[in-house]
């Protein structure tokens, strides 16, 4: 590799619906970028890889080649940063199982690969480029289909013991509450992602006869952002959608505080897009219920990076890190 050359790494942030790829300088600018939609590619695995190897040559060609591209890094749902696998997300068919991610574009690309956990990305993300820059302590919360997490303490991310802490939007708020796609009851992300924002409203309009612009709407196609654009023009029950999601979230939140005590909380995904609708109640209900300890200290802010730099930005400094590891392990 010609080492005067301008270096560069690959950021891929691997969602449900699309694989978005940047090819990221070390100013965080995004030179080139390409998509692959995630699903289909036969449900396989290796047929995904090489399918987005396709479209990757193309912006890798365009940056002056391979031998310029340093590393990879990789954020994607159950994606484990110890051993570079995804590991049984329900969401995506070619990973029901284990799939070895990051070796497999390692070995296609012949560069270093790492990977971490979708969300974890979206908090490394902040916490070098927005607006977690200069904090050691705070919890990433990414508010899209799922409900994700990153928790950064004393400057690092936590993994856990196996690469799998900070599933946040899995802890528990009504044990009798909403089926899961993770097979329990009342976990947050059922109430609290753009999903359950829309779960709420359904319930809302099949149990009552409230007058609401939601009804205009076939029930199964209600979506978060028609809920937020019905808030905007004062309904009534819209705005009771978003009041009662951000209760939850707020209470949840207080809970959150009790076991790292974070400087923020940092908002993230397509809900934060409803503004005020969705803040005022977390910051009510994080008030009325944190602990006395914790009262005043944390900020609830929102992401200052667009829904796909973050998570890229934040895997390409994944990649950054392993590519700094390799040229050590290669200068000894």
């Amino acid at each position: 590799m010609n080492q005067n050359a301008k270096p560069y790494v690959i950021g891929l942030d691997l969602g449900g619906t699309n694989s978005v790829f940047g090819i990221v300088d070390q100013d965080a600018n995004i030179v080139a970028e390409t998509s692959v939609k995630t699903r289909g590619h036969n449900d396989n695995a290796q047929q995904y890889v090489d399918d987005c190897v396709v479209e990757l040559r193309k912006i890798i060609d365009e940056v002056g080649g391979i031998e310029k591209i340093r590393a990879m890094g990789i954020g994607a749902p159950n994606g484990n940063y110890y051993t570079g696998c995804i590991e049984f997300a329900p969401n995506l068919a070619w990973a029901h199982e284990t799939v070895p991610l990051a070796k497999m574009f390692s070995d296609a690309l012949g560069i270093p690969v790492a990977m971490t956990n979708d969300a974890n990305a979206a908090a490394i993300g902040e916490m070098t480029y927005g607006a977690a820059k200069g904090m050691k302590n705070f919890i990433m919360i990414t508010l899209g289909t799922g409900v994700g997490s990153g928790i950064v303490v004393n400057g690092q991310m936590v993994y856990g013991c196996d690469g799998q802490a900070g599933e946040l939007g899995h802890v528990i708020v009504d044990p009798q509450g909403r089926e899961c796609g993770c097979g329990r009851r009342g976990c947050l992300e059922t109430y609290c992602s753009a999903t359950g924002v829309a779960r709420t409203a359904r319930e809302m309009l099949t149990t009552t006869d409230r007058p609401s612009l939601l009804r205009e709407i076939p029930l199964e196609q209600i979506e978060s952002k028609d809920v937020s654009m019905a808030a905007a023009k004062g309904d009534e029950m819209a705005k009771e959608i978003f009041e009662f999601t951000g209760r939850i979230l707020g209470e949840a939140c207080a809970n959150f505080a009790a076991f790292c005590s974070p400087e923020a909380f940092v908002f993230f995904g397509g809900l934060t897009k409803a503004g005020d609708l969705i803040m005022e109640p977390i910051k009510q209900a994080y008030d009325r219920n944190v602990l006395k300890i914790y009262q005043g200290k944390a900020q609830m802010l929102i992401s200052r990076l667009d829904d796909a730099n973050a998570a890229v930005l934040g895997a390409s400094a994944i990649g950054w890190e392993v590519a700094m590891e390799t040229a050590n392990i290669n200068r000894q």
